[in-house]
């Protein structure tokens, strides 16, 4: 794999960057040479990341357009460009059925999820079309694909993302902008203990034993920016698939 190399002294755009998958991709990205934005709402936990990786932190809240793009633009002026973004940002609240869910938690979740995503697309395309190029990845779900009690809106939200990754690939492909999706199955941070606190469907039963360490979808992300993972180009990258594990070296 070609991923230093393709990576160092790019620009890369983290949005949830605080914990979990986002803060592991910062410190992937970071390893590889890349020139990393680390934005979430956490301003504190974007601190303590910031001076670990000597990333860039960025408060930002991805359900609000003008805050997305404020990130965008302090981007280009930091670093002149905007390589990658990893539209990572996402919450699992609420978890209840559709007959229980709080309305107002259920649209905060779309907020975040799907129009988190759109936000992202919104204010980097121009960007990285007028430059010539781009990498694009939506950190997705097989919740997209599979319906779950208690997760409606996750589930929705999953699935309306997957397909707006899917929109943004056809309108995007012919100018020269790299859009695909990651699915990184089960992976064990604080986002799986709530669904392991909620007791409502299958996922919240497995082992912990069965859920990958977060380093591995942030070591797929910076594999998916290199040209080895060109053939993925506007599909979905499943952590699930035993043939990615293996091109990536995980598990072995």
């Amino acid at each position: 794999m070609e991923q230093a190399g393709t990576l160092a002294g790019r620009a890369v755009l983290i949005t949830g960057a605080s914990r979990g998958i986002g803060a592991e991709a910062a410190r992937a990205f970071t390893g590889a040479g890349a020139r990393v934005g680390i934005a979430a709402r956490s301003t504190e936990a974007l601190t303590a990341l910031a001076e670990e990786t000597a990333a860039l932190a960025i408060p930002c809240d991805v359900s609000d357009f003008d805050s997305v793009a404020r990130a965008v633009a302090q981007m280009q002026e930091e670093f002149g460009r905007l390589d990658v973004l990893v539209n990572n940002a996402g919450v699992i609240e609420p978890i209840a059925p559709l007959a229980e869910a709080d309305p107002d938690a259920f649209g905060q979740l779309i907020d975040i999820n799907l129009k988190g995503v759109f936000h992202g697309l919104r204010a980097a395309l121009p960007v990285m079309r007028a430059q010539g190029g781009g990498t694009i990845i939506t950190v997705g779900s097989g919740a997209a694909h599979n319906p779950l009690e208690g997760g409606g809106a996750y589930c929705a939200s999953k699935s309306a993302a997957w397909m707006l990754t899917r929109v943004a690939d056809i309108e995007a492909r012919g100018h020269g902008v790299r859009v695909m999706s990651l699915s990184p199955g089960t992976v064990a941070t604080d986002m799986q203990r709530t669904i392991r606190d909620s007791g409502l469907n299958p996922v919240s039963k497995l082992d912990w034993s069965a859920h990958v360490p977060p380093d591995w979808p942030a070591r797929a992300l910076v594999w998916m920016c290199s040209a080895d993972a060109d053939d993925w180009v506007g599909r979905e990258v499943s952590l699930r698939d035993e043939t990615i594990r293996k091109r990536l070296g995980l598990g072995a």
